[in-house]
C-alpha cells in the first residue's frame, strides 16, 4: 500500500517577497494595520511591546497582527535571534502607506501597491515605494 506524501504548501509572491498566504487577498485591519505600518516607518525597526505603546493598541493586538503583516509581505521580522520579535516595514509596506487613502476604493489593494511593473526587482520595487524614478533615456 503506497503512502501519499501530504503536498508542500504553496507559496504566493507579492512584490517579490514570499508569501504563506496561499493567494489570500491581501486584508488589512484599519486603523490597527496602518498604525503598526506608520510606526514602525517613524521609529524603525521596533517590538511588540515598543508598537502597542506608539499605536495605543494592545500588545496581544500586535502580537496578533504582526505575523499577518510579514505574510503580506507588509513587514520583515529581522534577527539578531529567531524569537527576537524585532520587526521592520518593507518597501512594500511603506508603498501600503503611500496609498493608505485608496484602501477602501479599490478592489485590487495588493496590485496598487506592487506598483506598475509587478514582476519588477527588489531595487525597482523599493525605488517605486520611496517615490523614486528611474531616470529615463532623455534624462542623459
Amino acid at each position: 500500500m503506497a503512502t501519499s506524501k501530504p503536498e508542500p504548501k504553496v507559496l504566493v509572491t507579492i512584490g517579490n517577497i514570499p508569501s504563506q498566504r496561499e493567494g489570500t487577498p491581501v486584508k488589512l485591519r484599519q486603523p490597527t494595520d496602518f498604525l503598526i505600518l506608520e510606526a514602525l516607518e517613524d521609529k524603525g525597526r521596533n517590538v511588540a511591546t515598543n508598537l502597542a505603546a506608539h499605536t495605543g493598541k494592545s500588545r496581544k493586538n500586535i502580537n496578533t497582527r504582526l505575523p499577518v503583516l510579514e505574510d503580506y509581505g507588509l513587514v520583515r521580522k529581522i534577527g539578531p535571534a529567531e524569537r527576537s520579535g524585532l520587526y521592520e516595514i518593507t518597501a512594500l509596506g511603506k508603498a501600503a502607506l503611500v496609498y493608505q487613502d485608496q484602501y477602501d476604493e479599490v478592489d485590487d489593494f495588493e496590485a496598487l501597491i506592487e506598483g506598475p511593473n509587478t514582476g519588477a526587482t527588489g531595487d525597482a520595487a523599493e525605488a517605486f515605494a520611496r517615490g523614486s524614478e528611474e531616470p529615463s533615456d532623455e534624462d542623459e
